[in-house]
Order: C-alpha cells, then structure tokens, then sequence
C-alpha cells in the first residue's frame, strides 16, 4: 500500500495561509496537538520497539494465513503513518520505520472506544506506537491487527502526497527530511553510499593502512590547487584555512615512521557548484611508502572492483543508458597520445606550445584560464578527451607545470610520474609518485608563489615546515586522493552529486528561483 495510491484522513480543502503563513492544514493539526497537550499526552516518551518491520516480514514470509495466526506473538512497533484508508468501522494504516513499511489494522469493537477514536484522527505522517499480533488480509498481506495505539508524536506538517511529481528538485534537498520519509530509493542510495564508506575502511585496514585525521582548519591552504575558505581564530589572532586536501600533513606521517596512512573526510573548496562539485565534499586519500604510481593504479583498480561486487553485487554496474564495467585491469592513457589522435596531431604537435595555443583559441579556452607550459595540454585534453573515457581508464604523462607535488618521470622531465582515474566522464581519482626532493619542492612553491602574486588564487602556497619535513626524509612513496561522492554516484546511478550529500549546499530560497 503505496502513499501514492493511498488516502489520508480528510482535512480540511481551504489551505489559504494564516497571518503566520500557516494553512489550514497546519491550524487543525495545532489544534489536535493543543488537545493532547490539555490531556497532558502530548510527546510521551516511555514506549519502546521490541521488533522492527522488515523483521516480521522476513520472519513470516513463508507462512499461510493459518501459519501466521498460530505462530504469532504481541508486537510493538514504532514508526510514522505513511498512508491511513478509512472505512468507518475499520481502518488500514501503513506504518514505516527504518526498516520499511507494515500495514496496521483497526476495527471498532476490538479497540477500547477511546483508543479506535483516537486512531481516526491521525494523520499522515504522525509517529505512533502499535501493539497487535500478525494476520493476513483476504489478499494475502502481512497486518499487524491493532490492540493497542499510542499517539507518540503529532506531526504538524502533512507529507507530500505525490513527491515524485515535484518539479524543483531543490525543494528535496532542502527537505531532505520529507525526500527521505517518501522515497525509498533516496534511503537506499545513502545506505549504498555508507557502506561504500565503510568498505574503503576495511580494504584499506586489511592493505594495513592506518586511520588517521589531520586539521580540517589549516594555517597553510595547501596540497591541492584550489580556492580555500578562510576563517579567523580569535584567540590566536591569526586567518585559518579550511583544508583543500590532507595530502601535505599525511606526508609528514610518512616522515614520521607510518608508512601506510590514510584519511578519509571532509574537504572544502570555495569554488562553484555543478553536478559533480559541493564545496564540501568527501576525499580519502592513502599514502605508501615504497610504492610507485604504478603501484597504487594495480590497489585502486582492486579497491573499486571490490566495492563494486560488495555494493551492487557485481563489477558491472548500471549508470545511466550504460554499464560501467570496473574488472581490472582498468584502461591505461597517455594524455599527449590523446590529445594527438583527437585533434589529428602527431605527438610532438600535441606537445607543441604554439600548436595548443591554436587548439586552444579554436575550442573557446579562455587565455587568461590557460595553464602555462605544457599545462595547456591537459586544458586541451579536458576540452577534446575527458567525456569520451566512459569505461575506467587512468590517464598517464601529465605535465610537470600542474603537478606541483609529483615527482618528474625519469625518461622526460617535463612530464611527472602521475595518473588520473576517469570513469563516466570524469575525474574520480588523483594519484602519483610523490616528490620528496626537499630542494626541488621549494623550488615548485616559489614558482607558485610567483603564480599566487600574478593572480591565480589556486595556486599552492610556501609552506616552509613541509620543506623542512621533507629534509628530514620522505621515504619512496605514493599517494592517492579519491572523490567519494562521485564514486558514490556511480554506484548509485545518480546524476547528480546532490544526489548522494544529505545535505547539500544550495542558495538561499529567498534567492533560489
């Protein structure tokens, strides 16, 4: 019994607000409550569950009408009224709580007056306690036959009778309350998206990584090329940062003896907002000593196939009109390869200054976006190849101007020992052979620095402890940062980050239309 194809209790037509913006909806349901307050029942809080839905679902799934009577106990449910049918004499309810829904069912004559009474006059989306035993309706649904009701929490607000139907999708996510209480494919994506969570956790405890947590408010916006919100901390007297990326104090651990870290968090970017962006978004990143970039392509492409099987039940997963097939190995790329065979070059064209600049004014790039050097390659590359790399591929030969933090590939300088994860796309994971020149890395911030006073707000600041760390020692190491909520979206089939962040951020409503 779906709320879609289910009455609620009569309410008044006239829904015209109040001078407090109240309809009349609203006004009966406060009256109600200012009823149960004068009894002095309004929000009890002593009754307790001692069994859930989907439980008594699974426990009598198999049993006949006549099964189900004789084996039956007392039950006490707790949940919210998704959907009540009225027959005068008797009523079916549907109650749902976290587990799903069970049909409820009152007769007058087997409920004392005032509690049958009282079970007419609730509403949908009223929070109840229900006591009864199993039966099965004529059409063969599980019920549980009330004895006893208790109005446990008046709702004073109505449920949205036919949510699907809603057009501004904003309207869910900023009542995520009522998307989640109506849809139940919402409730199943972020119980996919926890244990996608909690399966990064287990594969990286079981690779012997260790969990650990670094400041989300730094006094150095850095490990990342990103715009940072700041902050300011009174008692210090100083501006903070909120983290772009953990990467620069997990490297310092590595420094410090723990050669398999990894974190996983909140990270924020004061940069905008689109399908794949939130400016506060889920990263983990994992560092290894002794490995390569090599190495960790081989862990993630066994990260995401193990994901996928826990997840969703295999390693081909359905997103959108397409299948994303995650068996390992996973495509490999180079990007001058790419962009050479896109824009019918050969490669030393592709990693041609001046031939980029003629690709770059033809595809719209904006000069003053440009990246300098070769790093214009990888502006070119997101334009002409980034949406054609559906299926899993890592892409290869990044250029050393935008890897400030990599190390140089041994054969070509230019270029460092870097990858990038691209599935449905679009970027899902960032990794590389760390730099650990002490000398080498300061020399990568000034240019920064000199990028920072030119006027790019991206570019990474001096952070001269990291220096010192480094001549302290970084073993041979790799890291790796993977965007969660966009790997969550694809084992989720959503669209749209929003889609899997409870809560995310929107502009104001007074400014939202």
């Amino acid at each position: 019994m779906s709320q879609e194809s289910s009455k609620g209790p009569a309410e008044p037509e006239t829904v015209e607000p109040n001078a407090a913006g109240e309809s009349q909806h609203v006004r009966v349901r406060r009256a109600k409550l200012a009823e149960l307050r004068a009894a002095g029942v309004a929000f009890p809080n002593d009754f307790k569950p001692d069994a859930c839905c989907a439980e008594l679902l699974a426990a009598f799934g198999e049993f006949d009408a006549g099964q189900v009577v004789e084996r039956s106990g007392r039950y006490r449910l707790g949940g919210r009224v998704v959907a009540v049918r009225d027959f005068g004499k008797s009523l079916f309810l549907s109650l749902r709580d976290s587990s799903g829904n069970l049909q409820l069912f009152a007769r007058a004559g087997e409920l004392a007056p005032d509690v049958y009474a009282l079970v007419r006059r609730l509403d949908v989306g009223d929070v109840v306690g229900a006591e009864g035993s199993l039966f099965r309706t004529r059409t063969g649904e599980l019920t549980l036959r009330l004895t006893s009701l208790r109005l446990l929490v008046k709702a004073l607000r109505s449920l949205p009778e036919k949510w699907h139907g809603l057009v501004d999708k904003e309207a869910r996510y900023r009542q995520r309350y009522l998307d989640l209480i109506v849809n139940e494919d919402v409730r199943e994506t972020f119980r996919r998206r926890a244990a996608v969570v909690s399966g990064i956790r287990r594969f990286l405890g079981d690779e012997g990584f260790l969990e650990v947590e670094t400041p989300l408010m730094q006094p150095i916006a850095g490990g990342a090329t990103a715009k940072p919100f700041i902050t300011h901390h009174n008692a210090l007297s100083m501006d903070l940062y909120l983290r772009v990326a953990p990467e620069l104090y997990l490297k310092r651990l590595v420094v410090g003896g723990f050669e398999r870290v990894f974190e996983l968090g909140r990270m924020f970017r004061n940069e905008g907002i689109s399908l794949q962006h939130n400016p506060e978004f889920t990263m983990c990143e994992f560092y290894q000593a002794w490995a390569t970039y090599d190495d960790l392509m081989a862990l993630t492409e066994r990260l995401l196939s193990t994901l996928a099987l826990a997840v969703t039940g295999g390693v081909k997963v359905t997103y959108g009109d397409g299948v994303i097939d995650f068996s390992a190995p996973f495509a490999r790329l180079d990007m001058a390869a790419a962009v050479a065979e896109v824009c019918a070059l050969s490669r030393d064209e592709a990693l041609d200054r001046g031939v980029l600049e003629r690709i770059a004014d033809r595809l719209g790039i904006e000069p003053a976006k440009r990246q300098p050097g070769l790093g214009l390659l990888a502006d070119v590359f997101e334009a002409t190849c980034e949406q054609k790399l559906v299926q899993p591929t890592f892409v290869t030969g990044f250029p050393l101007e935008i890897s400030p933090l990599a190390r140089r590939c041994d054969d070509d300088p230019r270029f460092v020992d870097r990858f990038e994860l691209y599935v449905a796309g679009r970027e899902i994971a960032n990794g590389f052979s760390e730099l650990n020149d002490p000398e080498d890395q300061q020399e990568r911030f000034v240019e920064q620095l000199r990028r920072r006073e030119a006027g790019d707000e991206e570019a990474q600041q001096l952070d001269e402890d990291y220096v010192r760390a480094l001549e302290v020692g970084l073993p041979p190491t790799a890291g790796e940062g993977i965007g969660v909520d966009r790997l969550i979206m694809l084992l989720t089939d959503s669209a749209s980050i929003r889609d899997v962040i409870l809560f995310p951020h929107l502009r104001p409503e007074s400014r939202a239309r």
